[in-house]
């Protein structure tokens, strides 16, 4: 497995991807229309971002991570095609990310997480500091997760 940066040209399917890991969880057909929008890894903030992705040996790309750089760096994205969920790759991704936002002098990173990622999050060291409310669910929050870095 390689990590290595995305190209815009990457963007659509890189979207694809974060939508497929989406789907993992279950969510039905008519709520996955409705996060549609706010899965999208588009080609400028390849561009503009800390936008790495994840290859397998035959250059599939089987992850991809974006980190926003600050003080406090934002985990945008992480996410993984379903068949390789529970392989150690995603805990590969996140190191990679913390590993981005130190470089770039991040002494925390936060992320608002999927409900059902919650777990993974915390066996990485992030824990809950508050709720984002969701732009799609009224009446949903997510998880807001921080991990220090220093």
């Amino acid at each position: 497995m390689t990590i290595r940066r995305a190209r815009p040209a990457e963007a659509e399917a890189l979207t694809r991807l974060a939508r497929r890991s989406k789907e993992h969880w279950g969510y039905p057909p008519d709520l996955m229309a409705r996060f549609a929008d706010d899965l999208v890894i588009g080609a400028d903030a390849v561009a503009r971002d800390e936008v790495w992705v994840l290859e397998d040996d035959a250059g599939r790309v089987i992850g991809v991570h974006r980190v926003v750089p600050g003080e406090t760096a934002i985990l945008e994205d992480l996410w993984l095609d379903p068949q390789w969920i529970g392989t150690g790759y995603g805990r590969q991704l996140w190191q990679h990310a913390v590993g981005v936002a130190r470089t770039h002098g991040a002494r925390a990173m936060e992320l608002d997480a999927d409900p059902n990622a919650v777990p993974f999050y915390e066996r990485m060291g992030a824990r809950r500091v508050g709720e984002t409310p969701s732009t799609v669910v009224p009446g949903r929050a997510l998880p807001r997760m921080r991990v220090e870095l220093d």
